[in-house]
């Protein structure tokens, strides 16, 4: 695919306005130039529109559910507004609730707090770590690396099979890896589950940025994502899905907030009553700000045609894909192989390179902001890489020392086609002629050597 085709497309559907679009970053090799921030999936740029929207409203800001004011009346209206802004972003079920968290992280650990007694949790050990790791010890099946959608689906209906028919259980499974970004057969996996009397969470961090979720259409459970990577700073994510292990189990915080009534005991304790609604488990002061960019990114992603901007993300993918094919020794990461379908989000490793070098060098001789390394997601990428792949030393580590690691590239609906352009010459220009700067580790990561 041609720049031209490129620019084609962008004048068809143009990348989204971002925070950051034309902030200048010097070089080590002097001079400076506009950042290109291709790290979307560790956090994304914030929206304009979301900036824009928090900042209209900030003078206005209240405290919620509490408070006579008019500041603090207008704050939970928009608080609770947010909430139903983002029930129809994913395509909410009636009942279904919509519980705001601090991070996709925060909304797998309430999920984990609520499981009924002897829930049993089945996970690929391909996940995230904050799918992998909430669960209650002793009560996960970890699930081996699948090779292709159909082999997932087969090892988790294996595995259902040969648990305990009459026991609750809980899957959970990413929608787009954070390494590879291909999309995981979410609805047939829901179809195994229920089938099995076993139900699933989806976790969304990587997908809801980059294509539509429907919680009814697949006929998941319960949906998890960070307003982070979705163009929504602020700290703050979602948990959204069916209410009743929710509502049946014990606040995930215990406070203000989560009680509807509290009184002194007959038996010099406490008696309260908890709230049956989503504010059971979101106990303190709410994040409205938080909750309110999220909705306005749901509300800016839908408004924008959200189909157009996967479309146009597909050809981004599409052209660093082609460019990185076209550099000898670099080698892109996959689960499924070459034709699965991926969102914006590629790793690979470039043979003689250390990762954490190559990342360190695009940033400091090219404006180019990526990650390296395993991503919190550890198990994934060693099956990934297995266990074959033999970097050369850090920079300026001893003879010897070895690490498995990896970059990764992110884009999406902000990502000018400029920015791809520049990856992908950057990545053929250091295979072909090495970096231009000399560099060290340095709290164990690669960065420019100052006496170079």
């Amino acid at each position: 695919m041609s720049v031209a085709t490129l620019a084609a497309d962008q004048s068809v559907c143009p990348p989204l306005p971002v925070l950051g679009r034309d902030v200048r970053v010097p070089l080590v090799t002097g001079g400076e130039v506009t950042y290109a921030a291709l790290d979307y999936a560790a956090s994304a740029p914030a929206l304009q529109r979301v900036w824009d929207d928090v900042a209209a409203y900030a003078p206005y800001y209240g405290s919620v559910h509490r408070g006579a004011g008019y500041l603090s009346q207008l704050s939970t209206e928009l608080f609770e507004n947010s909430r139903a802004e983002v029930a129809a972003f994913l395509g909410c079920r009636p009942g279904d609730q919509v519980v705001f968290t601090r991070s996709t992280t925060d909304s797998l650990n309430l999920l984990a707090a609520v499981l009924p007694a002897g829930c049993r949790v089945f996970v690929f050990e391909t996940e995230h770590h904050a799918a992998l790791l909430p669960w209650p010890a002793g009560h996960v099946t970890v699930l081996d690396a699948p090779r292709s959608p159909r082999q997932a689906v087969e090892i988790l209906e294996r595995a259902l099979a040969d648990r305990d028919p009459h026991g609750p259980a809980l899957v959970c499974v990413t929608g787009a890896s954070n390494v590879t970004g291909e999309l995981w057969p979410v609805r047939e996996l829901a179809a195994a589950a229920h089938a099995h009397g076993a139900r699933i969470v989806v976790d969304a961090a990587q997908l809801a940025p980059h294509h539509p979720v429907d919680i009814a259409a697949c006929d998941v459970d319960w949906v998890a994502f960070s307003g982070h990577k979705l163009y929504a700073p602020f700290g703050s994510g979602v948990l959204a899905g069916r209410a009743d292990w929710l509502t049946r189990a014990r606040p995930y915080l215990a406070g203000g907030g989560a009680s509807r009534t509290v009184a002194r005991g007959g038996d010099g304790g406490l008696d309260v009553e908890w709230h049956t609604t989503a504010a059971r488990h979101e106990a303190g002061s709410p994040n409205v700000i938080g909750a309110y960019a999220i909705a306005a990114a749901c509300k800016a992603l839908t408004e924008a045609g959200f189909e157009r901007l996967v479309e146009r993300e597909q050809r981004l993918v599409a052209r660093v894909r082609e460019g990185l094919a076209g550099v000898p020794g670099v080698r892109v990461l996959s689960l499924f192989g070459d034709d699965a379908p991926r969102v914006g989000v590629l790793s690979f490793v470039v043979d003689g390179w250390n990762s954490s070098h190559f990342a360190a060098a695009l940033s400091a001789e090219y404006g180019i902001g990526v990650r390296d390394g395993l991503f919190c997601a550890h198990p994934l990428v060693r099956v990934l890489l297995g266990g074959e792949r033999d970097e050369p030393g850090e920079c300026g580590a001893p003879d010897g020392e070895r690490s498995l690691n990896a970059v990764r590239v992110s884009f999406g609906a902000g990502t000018p086609d400029e920015h791809v352009e520049r990856f992908v010459r950057a990545v053929g220009e250091l295979v072909a002629n090495g970096a231009r700067w000399l560099y060290r580790t340095e709290d164990g990561r690669c960065v420019p050597d100052g006496s170079a």
